[in-house]
């Protein structure tokens, strides 16, 4: 049985100017070259790289709007699928957790940023869309993964539920 359920996708509005404004340079640099015949810049790239290079900011929209992170808690543990990345949900059942606590976090500092973090900065792996509260979860095999939520005091309530029914228990300090 699922307690707790939610889903997750890039809406911020400061994502989608920039992507929209990159967008909108190539589009502007391949009419400017391709259309009008006027090569872009000094040194201007071949019609055939101008175009290739202009599927990049088309791919990083469709990215952005294909994502989505959703996250399920029940009995047998913690469930995750960051779409595209993940094509199926990978549980993480409570008998391979030391500890499952939802904190706030930096997403710059401690991850570089919002996405699928692959944990470079030295605090583990992250899946966040946005915002800075997140269930942050240590396996008993010392691997860290943060997932990112919008609605942490509802999430933290089925922790506590776990905890209380000794389905999970982390006795350690967090």
């Amino acid at each position: 049985m699922i307690l707790f359920s939610e889903k997750q996708k890039f809406r911020q509005w400061w994502i989608w100017l920039v992507l929209l404004a990159m967008a909108g340079f190539f589009a502007f640099a391949v009419y400017q070259q391709l259309v009008l015949k006027k090569p872009v810049g000094d040194n201007p790239a071949s019609d055939t790289g101008l175009l290739i290079i202009s599927l990049i900011p088309v791919f990083l929209i469709l990215l952005f709007l294909f994502s989505e992170l959703e996250t399920e808690i029940s009995e047998s543990g913690v469930s995750y699928k960051f779409y595209p990345f993940h094509l199926r949900k990978i549980t993480v059942s409570w008998g391979n957790l030391e500890k499952a606590f939802v904190r706030k976090y930096n997403p710059i500092t401690e991850y570089g940023g919002w996405g699928f973090r692959l944990g470079i900065f030295g605090h583990g792996r992250a899946l966040n869309i946005s915002g800075n509260m997140g269930l942050q979860l240590v396996l008993k095999n010392g691997k860290r993964l943060l997932l990112g939520t919008k609605k942490p005091d509802e999430m933290e309530k089925v922790i506590l539920q776990m905890r209380e029914k000794k389905i999970f228990d982390d006795t350690a300090s967090h």
